[in-house]
């Protein structure tokens, strides 16, 4: 029996070990090397040497890039993940109805999801948005005036906005899952007392979904966080307008490998961390209130 036992150790140990090196690899250990580093004064080429919250200080009281990323950050954050929630809800709506190509629909709307992270749709992004681009010429078209989009940090923002609720694939098919498992009783029961359908929306879909939006809430929050390629190639990693593109991930690229100040963004990543772990407390504090679990009977 214990020679079986240990069989069975080894084997469970053979499986779960990649995960487990690699997390200790390029998790643990890297979190913990830049915590070390937040409170050094390091350039990557010298030796790090021990300044304690300095860098911390410095952040909060003599660098107004590091406020003017947060607001851009917080800005995308708080616009974008709604609105890339919410048209994902649409479409999964919309796709959740019988028919023969449901499959290739499903397949075709999260192919931006795929690839809107990629480097080459970033490009082709900036190109749409350009002077001369397609966004601009249908502005024309319904006789709207051109818009300078590179020139216009809030034109600009809205931009990676745009291109962040055209990647809402993930979150569509989470929506879908969710859609597919509410009872149709439900809806038929409303049927029978008349219920129409912004009620059934309102009464029965978003009650319903309420732990998938919880889910999809904190997930694309967290992402949204952490956006850098997009911001990067349209700017050319200058965060310009107005540094009305710098995303909080930009300028801590920025930090670490355009000025060698892997210190400085040591401590700006940990602080990144702790305002993520904030608003994901928030959300799960908030959610007592609205998010609805059957086995709890519900709130």
């Amino acid at each position: 029996m214990k020679s079986l036992s240990l069989k069975n150790n080894l084997i469970g140990y053979t499986f779960i070990g990649p995960f487990v090196i690699g997390f200790l690899i390029f998790t643990l250990i890297p979190a913990i090397a830049s915590l070390y580093f937040s409170v050094t004064d390091y350039d990557l080429l010298s030796t790090p040497s021990f300044i304690g919250l300095e860098n911390y200080s410095s952040m909060f009281t003599d660098d107004s890039k590091f406020w003017a990323s947060l607001k851009v950050t917080f800005l995308y954050v708080f616009i974008g993940v709604p609105l890339r929630l919410a048209f994902a809800l649409f479409i999964a709506m919309i796709l959740n109805t019988a028919s023969k190509a449901i499959g290739l629909y499903r397949t075709v709307y999260y192919l931006p999801s795929i690839i809107g992270g990629s480097v080459a749709v970033s490009i082709m992004w900036r190109n749409l948005y350009g002077d001369e681009g397609v966004i601009n010429h249908f502005l024309n078209v319904l006789g709207l005036d051109s818009v300078r989009w590179f020139a216009d940090p809030i034109a600009a923002l809205w931009m990676l906005i745009t291109l962040s609720v055209w990647q809402f694939g993930s979150s569509m098919l989470i929506f879908l899952a969710g859609l597919k498992n509410i009872p149709p009783e439900l809806y038929e029961a409303s049927n029978v007392d008349g219920a129409g359908p912004i009620v059934r929306f309102f009464k029965i879909t978003l009650p319903m979904l309420s732990p998938i939006i919880l889910f999809n809430t904190i997930m694309q929050t967290i992402g949204a966080f952490m956006t850098f390629v997009p911001a990067y190639i349209i700017s050319k990693g200058e965060g310009g307008p107005l540094d009305g593109t710098l995303l909080y991930s930009l300028y801590l690229f920025r930090q670490a490998f355009v000025y060698f100040d892997m210190g400085y963004a040591s401590a700006m990543a940990w602080v990144m961390l702790i305002i993520i772990a904030i608003l994901t407390a928030v959300l799960f504090a908030t959610s007592k209130k609205w998010v609805h679990y059957e086995s709890k009977g519900g709130h």
